[in-house]
């Protein structure tokens, strides 16, 4: 499981013209699953993401969580962030899981993330054409992958 965390002043995602999802400040977190994916890598990106102190503390200092300042999150699906670009110019998918297998662990992972940060957290929709809009706060960007823990 991979995931793009982006600390945001501000996020919204729009389908069909319509906003769906929309936060003031918070994460936006862009979620790309695999095959291989387990309840267990849920549940360890999840806690990560929750608790990343990288919004600042009273003296500006990146100290404090996503719990700690109550912000709020939006989780969208990304099969582009398991590209494989070793070959060619045409990025290969094959990692990224089949919708059968990361639809379910996608909504997993929104269910592990509301009760780990104790609050509802925006979606994108699984599948479709979105445009999400986000004001990237620092720019603060963090890559973390189950697969390599660091």
């Amino acid at each position: 499981m991979r995931a793009v965390v982006q600390r945001v002043t501000r996020a919204s995602v729009t389908v069909e013209d319509k906003i769906i999802s929309k936060i003031n400040l918070g994460l936006l977190i862009l979620l790309g699953i695999e095959t291989e994916d387990t309840q267990e890598d849920i549940e360890w990106l999840s806690r990560k993401i929750a608790n990343l102190r990288i919004f600042n503390d009273e003296v500006g200092v990146m100290n404090k969580s996503l719990i700690d300042i109550n912000g709020d999150a939006i989780v969208v699906s990304q099969f582009t962030l398991h590209a494989a670009t070793k070959k060619g110019n045409r990025p290969s998918y094959i990692k990224a899981a089949r919708p059968e297998v990361a639809i379910p662990l996608y909504e997993q992972f929104i269910q592990q993330i509301e009760s780990d940060v104790n609050k509802k957290v925006g979606t994108g929709v699984f599948g479709a054409d979105m445009k999400v809009d986000l004001l990237n706060d620092g720019p603060v960007t963090i890559l973390i992958d189950t697969k390599n823990k660091e």
